[in-house]
């Protein structure tokens, strides 16, 4: 295990936003003394979802491993939305980890998710549900947004108690705004808190 504690921030992003929420998350886990956070992606995958990239990327984080996700000490998921579900190399990813189910890895560790589409109403809130799931499988506890973060209320684009969520517009240009980074950050701190045993 690492000598830090970690909170692996995992995510796939086609276009660029949801590694730009990544990005925001990273600086709201580093915002505990004492948490680091990990950085890592996942391949694209093909029409015969088989890995269709080679082992490290040219640009980026690395591709994560499923050493990345045993060994840290929370996690913080996000996916763009594909009809309202997570796009298929991160469910591609999580079907790989039967392993870390079969042992009990994931248990007791807080997870949380994150997402963004293109429409307003693209998905957003069933995309983070359906991230749940499986980490409700290995044992995960599931912290989302409380209503104490004031953007919730006054968000026009993103945000949900589900988790952090971005609406980049119909050609995906729209980056995120100061409310909807905000989020992103309260998520990576909460997530980070929790993990590191300091109290809410």
């Amino acid at each position: 295990m690492a000598d830090q504690p970690y909170v692996l921030v995992l995510y796939y992003s086609r276009q660029g936003a949801t590694a730009a929420m990544a990005q925001q998350l990273v600086r709201g886990v580093e915002l505990i003394p004492g948490m680091s956070a990990r950085l890592r992606t996942v391949p694209p995958v093909s029409a015969t979802c088989e890995q269709s990239t080679d082992e490290i990327p040219e640009q980026g984080p690395l591709y994560c491993e499923l050493d990345d996700l045993r060994d840290c000490s929370g996690l913080v998921m996000g996916s763009p939305t594909r009809f309202g579900n997570m796009a298929a190399p991160l469910k591609y990813f999580l079907d790989q980890s039967s392993s870390l189910w079969l042992s009990g890895a994931m248990i007791d560790k807080p997870a949380a998710v994150f997402t963004s589409t293109s429409s307003l109403h693209g998905g957003q809130e069933s995309t983070l549900l359906s991230m749940m799931l499986p980490l409700l499988h290995h044992g995960m506890v599931i912290a989302g947004l409380p209503y104490s973060e004031p953007g919730l209320m006054t968000s026009t684009s993103g945000g949900t108690p589900y988790g952090a969520s971005h609406w980049a517009g119909d050609d995906n240009s729209r980056g995120l705004d100061d409310g909807e980074a905000s989020l992103c950050r309260a998520l990576g701190k909460r997530v980070a808190r929790l993990a590191s045993g300091a109290a809410l």
